[in-house]
């Protein structure tokens, strides 16, 4: 680690950053938002910062391929669409950094491979190696093969784990809302929540569901707890809009910015 990232206002000046985005932010009709999440990973990139992305999406994208109106409930269908999906991700996503002279590498990973002590050290490895060679590795759940994952996972808590792997300074988790707050955002009294202490359980935090679109697995509480794991291992977390992710990148004062422990 560099410097110690203690708020968001000194994101700029992280040595190595992990950004996860969600299937609802980058497919459908949302597909446009890749562009500028690019733009502001190529910023970071050219002012040096070692740039990681965790990107969900691949079934999400395969399904036009497949001409499915919806997520499908089906575990083959649901790898199916992964494996078409992916490629053409990670081409849109290339398309899209070929205008920054950036190449993207791509890893897919399982909970398992992260657990097991030798795929581990194989995956720091590579993605050291990818950094180290100005590389930008996009991440994703391996979902043709990680069939439990399919059903209950979701890739904020990947990217917790990625940002562990690798010993981000900060993890950016970009959602289709701007901010936690303490209901659901569309309901009367919610309150937006600035900062999280480390001590802080948030429980009194009502959480809504997952994505919208019908094509994410994750919401609010997935992220809280993926923001916690990382907070808890000494990596803060801001968690902020798709949207606002130049702003973000560039120490913005918005979203919710969760507090690292102190790791001796």
């Amino acid at each position: 680690m560099t410097e110690a990232i203690t708020s968001r206002h000194l994101i700029p000046r992280a040595g190595r950053i992990v950004v996860k985005v969600g299937s609802s932010s980058i497919s459908g009709a949302n597909a446009g938002q890749i562009e500028p999440l690019v733009d502001a990973l190529a910023a970071a990139h050219a002012r040096g910062a070692d740039v990681v992305l965790v990107s969900s999406g691949a079934i999400a994208t395969g399904m036009p391929y497949l001409r499915l109106d919806g997520r499908p409930a089906d575990l083959a269908t649901q790898q199916a669409a992964a494996a078409v999906g992916q490629s053409a991700l990670i081409h849109r996503y290339q398309q899209s950094l070929d205008r920054h002279r950036i190449v993207a590498g791509q890893v897919l990973l399982t909970a398992g491979d992260l657990e097991n002590p030798t795929h581990r050290s194989n995956a720091q490895r590579a993605m050291e190696r990818l950094l180290a060679l100005g590389i930008l590795p996009i991440v994703n759940e391996n979902d043709t093969v990680a069939t439990q994952e399919i059903r209950f996972g979701d890739n904020d808590r990947l990217a917790a784990l990625v940002s562990e792997l690798v010993r981000a300074d900060v993890l950016i988790l970009l959602s289709d809302v701007d901010a936690l707050y303490t209901r659901p955002p569309h309901e009367p009294g919610a309150v937006r929540i600035g900062s999280v202490p480390v001590d802080d359980d948030l429980s009194g935090v009502v959480f809504g569901g997952a994505g919208t679109a019908g094509v994410g697995t994750g919401g609010a509480a997935t992220k809280v707890t993926a923001a916690k794991q990382a907070a808890a291992r000494g990596i803060p977390v801001l968690l902020a809009a798709t949207g606002a992710v130049s702003e973000a990148l560039h120490g913005g004062e918005l979203g919710t910015w969760f507090e690292a422990a102190v790791i001796d």
